[in-house]
């Protein structure tokens, strides 16, 4: 029984190691191209070289992601250019903000008022 164990695990590890990664712009192309139809499900997943059950389990979530974010349920993630523009609009307030601050302590000191009393 031990012989037979050994070349099951040999296999198991070649098949764990050989497993093919896909990155997420390899399954949406593999999405889109079978929801095209022009194929069946079955000739595009063997000409694809993946399970049809993979196929349609990549095909529901991508869907699934779609109507959540259509549907507002997720958040977007902000482009580089938003984030760049929102450091920018909130640099600027800062400096600002520290500018009125240092006007009011010079008008103050110039009044003779030593330190600014804020109550919230």
């Amino acid at each position: 029984m031990s012989k037979k164990t050994d070349p099951e695990r040999v296999v198991r590890e070649i098949k764990r190691k050989t497993r093919r990664k896909f990155s997420a712009e390899e399954k949406i192309r593999i999405i889109l191209e079978g929801l095209r139809g022009e194929l069946s499900i079955a000739e595009f997943c063997r000409r694809e070289g993946i399970s049809p059950n993979l196929y349609y389990s990549w095909s529901k979530d991508f869907l699934e992601a779609g109507n959540r974010r259509l549907m507002g349920d997720t958040k977007r993630e902000a482009t580089s250019g938003e984030v760049a523009s929102r450091n920018r609009s909130s640099s600027t307030s800062i400096s600002a903000s520290s500018t009125r601050q240092t006007l009011l302590l010079r008008a103050n000191k110039s009044s003779g008022i030593t330190s600014l009393n804020r109550s919230s």
